[in-house]
């Protein structure tokens, strides 16, 4: 047995690499990261593994084995011993049919969410004016919508707009109705469809009906197909119902549950004012019944009377705050008449008088002193003033016999003089002088005045 699972290895390994068309079918990723799949036709399958290290090579960017999915699968055979099966050891996929559809429809759903178009998500309108519908006026699903209005709330203003919802130019007919209805004013639409395979499904795949709906100025509600399939029109969509009947109900009030909730507030506020007027009713009934309203009389006797007690209690108070008022007045004018400037200027004229006696005996008393002491020393102070004059003269007379020696007075007095320029410069050389100078000598008995005629100097000895 071993040798024959051998020469099957050995023969399948002589086929080298290989590429098989089929199906995916119960595609299972375990924990070790393998994935494990059956690939199909009409008449034959056969086991295929992806290594956990060739995972992210195997598949290219997006693509996920989905069961179903048409794919070119390329590898090597192989022969599992133990158990005596062969399986084929994927390394590379490529997309097939709805396969590769499926690749191209991840790759624009990654574009319309990097662009923005799945963060839409505006409120739908509670009692919508109008309610669009995109459907084909001959599927189910127009009927189902129908069906739950009737029994939601029968006649409620509904617009179709027809189109095919199946088929290749099934898309650009759906994209046209959702724009349609955008510009005729309905509040919400609604973009609905039956069940049926993923193919039939497909033009809600389509990037125009996604723009289209992402456009709408209205919110917009996808109801496609069955509770499990999704649609690249329901992510972009502001909601996303599971079947038409359930988006029906999404877009469409419950007539009998708003008529319910209006008989439950209705009763409870009839209770409401019930309780309110019956406490009203029980306060006038206690107001009927007060002393106040039933004896007037009485009510005016006691304000009177309470009037009269505030009155006489007013006028108490006033007369001993008047009283008080004026002992505190009297005690002001005791204290201002002490401290009034004609008697502080008696007190202060008397205190100077006294101050003035006081100060007089004092300087008499210190004169008498003065005069003393003067008496004793004048004498003797008079005497040696003189002895310092005169030793003082005795010095200066020697000095002053000198300086009067010395002085041009003297020199003067002798018959000379002393000749000036205007300026004050006395003239010691002829020759400086300018002929029409004026000159000032001065002699002993004054000075003269006159005008240089001619300069000479004096001629040098031989």
């Amino acid at each position: 047995m071993g040798e024959l699972t051998a020469r099957i290895d050995a023969a399948l390994k002589r086929f080298g690499r290989v590429a098989v068309e089929g199906e995916i079918s119960r595609p299972k990723t375990v924990a070790s990261g393998h994935v494990f799949f059956t690939l199909k036709d009409a008449r034959a399958a056969i086991d295929a593994k992806i290594w956990r290290g060739q995972l992210q090579k195997a598949l290219p960017p997006g693509m996920k084995l989905e069961d179903g999915a048409r794919v070119v699968c390329h590898g090597t055979l192989d022969v599992y011993a133990p158990y005596g099966k062969h399986s084929l050891i994927v390394d590379r996929v490529e997309a097939r049919g709805i396969g590769a559809l499926l690749a191209d429809l991840e790759r624009l759903k990654a574009q319309l969410r990097e662009e923005g178009l799945f963060d839409q998500r505006r409120p739908l309108p509670r009692f919508p004016r109008m309610v669009g519908v995109v459907t084909s006026r001959d599927a189910d699903a127009w009927r189902d919508f129908l069906r739950t209005r009737s029994l939601r709330w029968a006649g409620y203003p509904v617009r179709i707009a027809h189109s095919r919802v199946q088929g290749k130019t099934a898309a650009n007919e759906i994209a046209r109705a959702i724009q349609a209805l955008d510009r005729s004013g309905v509040d919400v639409i609604v973009v609905c469809r039956g069940g049926g395979a993923i193919e039939d499904l497909w033009c809600f795949n389509e990037e125009v009906v996604a723009r289209a709906i992402h456009a709408c100025s209205v919110p917009v509600v996808t109801g496609v197909g069955h509770e499990t399939d999704t649609t690249l029109a329901d992510f972009v969509a502001d909601h996303r119902a599971h079947t038409p009947t359930d988006a029906a109900q999404t877009v469409l009030p419950d007539q009998r549950a708003i008529r319910d909730a209006i008989d439950r507030q209705s009763a409870y506020l009839g209770d409401v004012i019930e309780r309110l007027l019956a406490h009203r009713e029980e306060r006038l009934a206690r107001a009927g019944r007060s002393r106040a309203l039933n004896f007037p009389g009485v009510l005016v006797q006691e304000r009177a009377q309470r009037l009269d007690g505030l009155g006489r209690r007013a006028r108490a108070s006033l007369e001993a705050r008047i009283a008080e008022r004026a002992t505190r007045l009297e005690r002001m004018a005791s204290r201002l008449e002490r401290q009034s400037p004609l008697a502080r200027l008696a007190r202060v004229e008397e205190r100077l008088g006294a101050l003035h006696g006081r100060l007089q005996s004092h300087v008499d008393r210190r004169l008498e002193v003065a005069g003393e002491r003067l008496g004793r020393a004048g004498a003797s102070q008079v005497a040696a003033m003189e002895r310092i004059l005169e030793r003082a003269t005795r010095r200066l007379e020697p000095a002053a016999r000198t300086l009067e020696a010395v002085s041009p007075l003297a020199v003067l007095e002798r018959g000379y003089s002393i000749t000036q320029t205007a300026g004050g410069v006395v003239v010691t050389d002829p020759t400086t002088l300018a002929k029409g100078a004026v000159l000032k000598t001065i002699v002993r008995g004054g000075e003269v005045e006159s005008t240089v005629v001619e300069a000479r100097a004096k001629p040098a000895k031989e």
